[in-house]
Parts: structure tokens; sequence; C-alpha cells
């Protein structure tokens, strides 16, 4: 049986628990998550300080420990909060860190256009400029 994307993102959201924009905020700050931005290099203009940034892409092989692209900062027995613009792709990438064996995985409902309207910090890579 075929399954569309649409299915596939209805089906990871199921999976995944969910977390505000304010409770990401604040374990970020607290320090007790590592807060992934998965959305394409082209749309980090705009980003949230000390989120950890691995395009959709390229996410298996940053995650996965064995992997010689292996990005320290994910390892499976932390907490990862996931994000892109509106979470659709979050949702996706935190299934498939769920695949990948990561123990505790959510996804950042409504993503950084959500993060943006609560009020929370951004920043802008061309601010000093």
């Amino acid at each position: 049986m075929t399954t569309t994307a649409a299915q596939m993102i209805v089906d990871a959201n199921a999976r995944i628990p969910g977390v505000t924009p304010v409770e990401a905020h604040d374990r970020l700050a607290a320090g007790t998550c590592v807060l992934l931005d998965v959305r394409e290099p082209t749309e980090w203009e705009t980003h949230i300080v000390g989120a950890v940034q691995v395009p959709r892409g390229i996410l298996e092989f940053q995650a996965d420990p064995t992997s010689p692209r292996h990005n320290a900062a994910l390892t499976p027995d932390r907490q990862v909060i996931v994000f892109c613009r509106s979470g659709a792709r979050a949702a996706l990438a935190a299934a498939t860190l769920t695949d990948l064996g990561f123990t505790d995985v959510l996804n950042m409902t409504g993503g950084l256009t959500a993060w943006k309207e609560a009020g929370l910090p951004t920043a802008d890579v061309h601010a000093d400029i």
C-alpha cells in the first residue's frame, strides 16, 4: 500500500510528543535538551541561538554515532527537541531519530513560526552587517 507524505507526517505526529515553543525555550535555557533545527541552510538566516543546525537531508548521517559525519551534539540518550519552519519536517525528523534509537525526542509544535509568534528571541545572521 502506498503512503503519502501527508500520511507520514500524521503518523510521525502520532508517535512523537509535542512541546510548545515556550517549553522548548525553557529547556534550552536550562541546558536540559538539544534544540535541533532541521531547516535547510538557506533558511538559517533567522535562527535560534543555541540550536544545533542539521538539515533534514543529512540528519541520519549526523545523528548516527557510527557515521564518520556524526555530530557530537546528537547523542541517543539526550533529550532532543526538533523544529523546522512549521513542524512537518520536524515531525519526520523526530520519527527518524526515534528509529535511530534516540529515546527522548520531541517535536516543537508550530516550529520557528510559532517560536516567533510567542515573542521568543531569534538572531539574524546578518544583524551586524
